[in-house]
């Protein structure tokens, strides 16, 4: 099989609009229905709704969780929002910000070997994980995952979603896009 992957010169949100409509390509080509989005503020969630009218792909947006930060950037206006419009935004514990949980590395450890292929590659693992722990996707299912450098995104992903009590369950089948 052969398949093609984008690499972004550099990592950021000006790779947004093509990380979105790339991941939606694959979508439709795997017929994929849910596409887990990583977005702190809104921005690329507003984004990925956008991209994704017409497609039958539902979004679950994850954003920070509650107490990462002085206060919540996602905007409770936007999660009504996006729920009246079929999509879900899921506040979750951000898996890989648990050091020395129960005096444990592993989640620091799982965090900077999935950098050494991009901080999108490691967020997309860390989502799809919350997402399966909140319900929004099933344990085995297919979905596509965009995360990125900062702000907006630049990585995209297939993967078989697992829970964080199972990780080895997580599969990442496909590289999309990601920066070099």
């Amino acid at each position: 099989m052969e398949e093609r992957i984008v690499y972004f010169e550099t990592g950021g949100e000006h790779n947004t609009a093509e990380t979105l409509k790339l991941a939606r390509e694959r979508a439709a080509a795997r017929g994929i229905k849910k596409m887990v989005v990583a977005s702190t503020r809104g921005d690329t969630a507003r984004a990925a709704r956008d991209v994704l009218i017409g497609s039958g792909v539902m979004m679950v947006v994850i954003p920070h969780q509650y107490g990462f930060g002085q206060q919540q950037r996602f905007p409770q206006s936007l999660v009504s929002e996006l729920g009246q419009q079929g999509h879900h935004v899921h506040f979750g514990t951000m898996l890989f910000h648990t050091e020395d949980l129960y005096g444990n590395r592993a989640p620091r450890i799982m965090a900077t070997v999935l950098r050494a292929f991009c901080q999108g590659m490691k967020v997309g693992v860390e989502i799809t994980l919350m997402a399966c722990d909140g319900g929004l996707v099933g344990a085995g299912e297919k979905v596509i995952c965009v995360a990125g450098t900062g702000l907006g995104a630049d990585t995209a992903l297939v993967l078989t979603a697992a829970p964080s009590t199972r990780p080895g369950d997580l599969h990442i089948h496909e590289i999309i896009c990601k920066p070099l």
